[in-house]
């Protein structure tokens, strides 16, 4: 992102917007051509952004045209106040100090577990637009600012989560499809907007009962599995009664335990996202515990995800694989050097991201984790380690620092 602060008097109310309308910290606010009809309208835009700001990476050419038309008003001898209803404000070095500060803000992820956990378990028609988009808004924030601490406070929650289980692994199946979905797959941003609307919602109609099922120890009865066999169905089902209208949208939820393996370009765009949801639900399932089981390793779960139902390389698997690296953030593995970390941001080559050691060569806790850089010799990945073995109590907000 390349965001320009954009002067309020610049905006025309009652005509289409010539570029996308972004706040400060990136968040989307209006799409091009949208028409903000009112000055009341215009102010609530500016309280939720902050700041009224044009991407230029994406909106280069609507802010060239911009740039141009004001250009010509300069050499026609325009009136000043006409020129000054038309300024756009470049302030690079403002829009570079907020970046900074928003990719250094951190989530508050226990905040969000719940919110997502309210939000999901009893949506209600009157308000389930609003609060789903402000959630859905947050973590495209995170995702696009600061992926790496996205996935891994995602896959490291996720990894002992039980009691809101349902939402964190919605959270984290959704953020992964939209980085998959933006850095591998280079999908238009509205596409990545729908495969993480898809994904974060797909669940919605057996919310409670994943998180019943995460904490059960005896079998399934057979109302149980007949919920879980059918629950793509009924959140298409609820998804249209809350107020969605999105076909794509519906579709991709519908789908989204299809078995239908493949090449990506034969497939509608509905079932492209409902693949890159599949692949991204298994991995994300097999990662998590349940009472009846520990999370499995994550060379498993990333095996799983990247062959079909054919045992061949499914393309959407291998675009996660590709994207996350074979040990993604929130991991822990075992170096050459004999001690222990947890992956803390991805590397230059699947295979050697950056690590936090959290155990010394002995197995002594190091106290405060260590940075490694797994592309060096000493320091290379031998094996990962369960969850379980890690004996060492972590602070996630001190991970997250180090990304």
């Amino acid at each position: 992102m390349n965001l320009v602060s954009l002067n309020i008097e610049s905006i025309q109310l009652g005509h289409p917007l010539p570029f996308v309308l972004r706040g400060s910290d990136g968040v989307l606010l209006a799409q091009k051509g949208y028409v903000i009809r009112t000055r009341e309208e215009l102010a609530k835009m500016v309280a939720r952004g902050r700041q009224l700001c044009v991407d230029t990476d994406e909106s280069g050419d609507s802010h060239r045209a911009y740039l141009a038309q004001l250009q010509r008003m300069l050499m026609a001898d325009t009136n000043l106040g006409e020129i000054a209803s038309m300024k756009m404000k470049a302030a690079e070095e403002s829009a570079s100090r907020d970046r900074a500060a928003a990719a250094r803000a951190q989530a508050d992820w226990p905040e969000l577990q719940l919110r997502a956990t309210q939000l999901l378990r009893a949506p209600s028609p009157s308000d389930f637009s609003g609060r789903f988009q402000a959630l859905h808004d947050e973590l495209v924030r995170h995702c696009e600012q600061t992926p790496d601490a996205t996935l891994l406070a995602l896959i490291y929650l996720s990894a002992q989560e039980t009691r809101m289980y349902s939402a964190t692994h919605s959270m984290l199946v959704s953020c992964v499809c939209m980085v998959v979905a933006r850095e591998m797959l280079r999908w238009p941003a509205g596409r990545v907007q729908q495969v993480g609307h898809a994904a974060l919602s797909m669940n919605i109609a057996m919310t409670e009962l994943q998180d019943q099922l995460a904490q059960q120890t005896h079998p399934l009865t057979a109302a149980q599995i007949a919920a879980v066999e059918n629950h793509a169905a009924r959140s298409e089902a609820l998804l249209r009664h809350l107020g969605v209208a999105d076909p794509v949208w519906l579709e991709a939820v519908r789908c989204h335990h299809h078995r239908t393996p493949g090449p990506l370009d034969k497939k509608t765009e509905a079932q492209q996202m409902a693949r890159l949801v599949q692949r991204a639900d298994i991995f994300g399932a097999r990662l998590a515990p349940r009472a009846a089981r520990w999370p499995m390793p994550v060379t498993a779960a990333m095996q799983a995800s990247y062959y079909d139902e054919e045992q061949q390389a499914d393309e959407a698997g291998a675009a996660l694989v590709k994207t996350l690296g074979v040990y993604p953030p929130g991991a822990f593995v075992r170096l050459a050097s004999r001690e222990v970390g947890v992956v803390i941001r991805r590397g230059t080559t699947a295979t050697t991201p950056k690590v936090a050691v959290v155990t010394n060569r002995d197995g002594m806790p190091t106290g405060e984790p260590i940075p490694r850089d797994t592309g060096m010799p000493p320091w290379k990945i031998t094996g990962v380690v369960a969850f379980k073995d890690v004996r060492v109590k972590l602070s996630l907000d001190r991970l997250l620092q180090m990304v």
